[in-house]
């Protein structure tokens, strides 16, 4: 679609202020170089700091794969669904088990070297940091546990004392909010090692209120923060003018809670950025809110600002940039280019030069649908790449339907519904007091670990999750937290709990919703201490929860009987909201402007509702911006059989590149799938003994090539579809593959 000249102006106006790519200090070093050589090992999260899951391996290759075997299984002596990425550094795997401990393998033969306990109760990691000295003589473990940046000696487990204080260094702390007010900021995504620096997002929560998502950097061998860099700008900063007056006082999110990617040669630093708070209403944020949901490139050694793009101004959808950007280079108008590719939620995959920022091609500004909702200001424009088709989904009618998992009464409800809901497509702002159709919803299109490519040849991979999402914001304000006042019985009590903290999920009915798994009956036959330490400890996706003692009690009184306390009135958007705890309900500073009303809703997700595919992997030629191809990713077998694949439903999972021609996941299903990363043609599946999240790692040692998957539990789609009811339970382990030895 064209603009007219009046629209046109103003969109370039809007873009050339909104979407500056001038750097504000001089970029580091220069070079025309790909930022990394194609890794033979798997040392760094995600395979190397380009994110590009990528290994030079080619032993096993479109050939031999009928040959390829077990080589070792390792349990984790628990029942945790990790999503964890495992590294090899050596022949040393590290990986994440028993209750959540650091657990070193030796990467041939899966025998445990070492254990080292977790005792922090908030563990949840999709990954861990390894870095070591020039001399070798210091190698070194860093993750993030309870929102403590810790350090690990690499060869025995033992926590490095020197490191920060006692081996700590409290994330809460710098922020410029009193700490006592942050009731998380540990994100599950371990950052980036950068020479001697380890490099940081957070994950801040999205209630009102809630904590800044400064990014971050410290030194690895004192725990030193080094730079600090405001992502909502403080005064004198540039894009300060963005935001109402003090709003860095207030305003939260705007963090990099997804993937880092650090163009080694150049010394920059990639960062997705997240959505600001409140999600999905913007009253007291009026502007279009840099640096929120922008691709920012800052000096990985200084933290200054290199160049930015916004990919949604002035965000109501959470619309977080979260997939981490790939790093290759590409032929374009007859020159070698070094770009950075960036997937979105809308299901974009955006291009620019890396030095620079500039679009490889042209992102237009267009008109969008304007908000009702008083008090919002909805931005009129929003940038839509011209050459690059989107990857995921980005309608959603009551034709899409779908009538596998819906009986025919649901499926005429849900049909109502949507033909009565404002549905204006992409960018539709969520309406007051009715229902608004979001398609990709706010955890749809590109998301964590659903990004790769190919630095060879200009390839780029994307997975999407074709989610839709049904949100309606609403005037009821949301309680929980110490101040939360309960009433009723001890169940009616902990029901009260449970609505305002785990129905989001788990459902009104404790039967899982969005992928999170069926929770009936798991009180009773675990009994009230086990559930206490689950709970405060955090489960694969699901944080650790630091309840009051009354509160803790009265929910696991709820859990083991949740017949007595039948639900109370559906929460707001039908899923409960994202604002819990404190942060949801902390006033505004002294001497702001508060809006009249906060507004809520909840994340609204519906992943059985539409129709397959439910999830895709897309191949695009970057040196052309084409689409190579597109098949489903993987399937679901709870929607019952299929000639064809149909998709993950709510997969949480990715894909490895191998040089032997190779494309390799696991998803929901407890199977290894194989394809030709020319064609997408599926080569061979193997059975492995659990569905899987995370994304597979590729290492060799002593000559031999091996790919290790986390087969602790996927995400599958329970209680609905022919074969109704919870998964029975299955092995929890790392399983690897090699071939034969000779």
């Amino acid at each position: 679609m064209r603009l007219p000249f009046a629209l046109l102006t103003l969109a370039l106006i809007l873009s050339a202020q909104q979407n500056r790519s001038t750097p504000a200090t001089a970029p580091p070093t220069a070079s025309s170089a790909a930022s990394t050589t194609a890794p033979s090992t798997w040392s760094d999260y995600l395979g190397g700091n380009d994110s590009t899951h990528y290994s030079a391996l080619k032993q096993i290759d479109r050939s031999n794969l009928g040959k390829l075997e077990v080589a070792w299984q390792y349990a984790t002596a628990d029942d945790t669904v990790y999503g964890f990425n495992p590294i090899v550094a050596g022949n040393i795997m590290y990986v994440l088990a028993k209750n959540n401990s650091i657990v070193a393998l030796d990467a041939a033969t899966g025998k445990e070297l070492w254990a080292a306990p977790n005792n922090e109760p908030f563990g949840r990691h999709r990954g861990i940091n390894y870095w070591e000295s020039k001399d070798h003589s210091d190698r070194r473990l860093l993750i993030t546990f309870n929102d403590f940046l810790m350090a690990f000696d690499a060869r025995t487990g033992k926590p490095i004392e020197s490191f920060g204080k006692q081996g700590k260094v409290d994330l809460k702390e710098g922020l410029g909010r009193d700490p006592k007010t942050i009731q998380r900021i540990q994100s599950g995504t371990p950052g980036r090692v950068f020479e001697n620096l380890v490099i940081l997002g957070s994950a801040t929560g999205e209630g009102y209120i809630s904590p800044p998502g400064d990014l971050r950097a410290y030194d690895v061998v004192s725990g030193k923060n080094v730079w600090t860099f405001h992502t909502v700008p403080h005064p004198g900063e540039f894009g300060y003018d963005t935001w109402p007056k003090d709003a860095w006082k207030y305003i939260g999110g705007t963090n990099t809670w997804g993937e880092i990617s650090v163009d080694d040669k150049r010394g920059i630093a990639y960062f997705p950025i997240g959505s600001p708070t409140y999600d999905f209403y913007g009253a007291d944020r009026k502007g279009s809110n840099l640096f929120s949901d922008c691709l920012l490139a800052l000096d990985a050694r200084t933290g200054k600002y290199v160049w930015h793009f916004q990919l949604t101004h002035h965000d109501l959808w959470d619309y977080d940039v979260v997939s981490a950007p790939q790093l290759i280079t590409v032929k374009h108008d007859g020159k070698n280019v070094d770009i950075v590719a960036q997937a979105s939620k809308q299901g974009f995959l955006y291009v620019f030069d890396r030095a620079n920022g500039k679009p490889i091609w042209p992102i237009e500004e267009r008109p969008v649908p304007k908000s009702n909702v008083p008090g919002e200001t909805a931005w009129p424009t929003q940038p839509f790449p011209t050459v690059v088709p989107p990857f995921a989904r980005q309608k959603f009618t009551a034709d899409d339907l779908n009538t596998f998992f819906l009986t025919p009464e649901e499926r005429a409800n849900w049909k109502d519904r949507i033909l009565s809901a404002r549905n204006e497509g992409l960018y539709t702002p969520p309406e007051l007091n009715r229902d608004t159709v979001q398609m990709p919803g706010n955890n749809g299109g590109g998301n964590f670990w659903g990004s790769a490519s190919d630095p060879t040849n200009g390839s780029v991979y994307v997975v999407a999750k074709n989610v839709p999402a049904i949100l309606k914001l609403v005037d009821t304000p949301q309680t929980g937290g110490p101040a939360m006042v309960l009433n009723g019985t001890p169940t009616q009590q902990g029901r009260q709990v449970y609505d305002q903290n785990c129905k989001i999920c788990h459902g009104p009915d404790l039967k899982g919703l969005a992928g999170a798994p069926e929770i009936l009956g798991v009180a009773a036959q675990r009994g009230e201490s086990a559930v206490k330490a689950f709970i405060g400890r955090g489960q694969g996706e699901m944080p650790g929860f630091e309840f009051p003692s009354a509160q803790l009690t009265a929910l696991v009184a709820f859990l083991a009987n949740p017949e007595s306390a039948p639900s109370l009135a559906a929460a707001p958007g039908g899923r409960g909201g994202p604002g819990r705890g404190p942060a949801a309900e902390l006033a505004y500073p002294v001497g702001v402007e508060a809006p009249a009303n906060r507004y809520y809703t909840g994340y609204g997700l519906e992943p059985r509702i539409i129709s397959p595919p439910w999830s895709t992997l897309t191949a695009y030629d970057l040196n052309t911006g084409k689409i190579k191809w597109q098949v489903p990713y993987g399937d679901t077998p709870e929607a019952g059989p299929s000639a064809a694949p149909r998709g993950t439903v709510f997969q949480r999972s990715g894909i490895a590149v191998t040089a032997g021609g190779l494309i390799i996941f696991a998803a929901n299903e407890p199977k290894m799938h194989i394809l030709d990363k020319d064609t997408g043609k599926l080569l061979r599946t193997l059975a492995i003994p659990n569905g899987a999240q995370g994304v597979p790692t590729v290492y060799a040692v002593n000559g031999r090539e091996y790919i290790t998957i986390c087969a602790t539990g996927g995400s599958p789609v329970q209680g609905i579809g022919p074969g109704r009811g919870a998964a029975p339970a299955k092995p929890h382990v790392y399983i690897t593959f090699a071939l034969p030895q000779k």
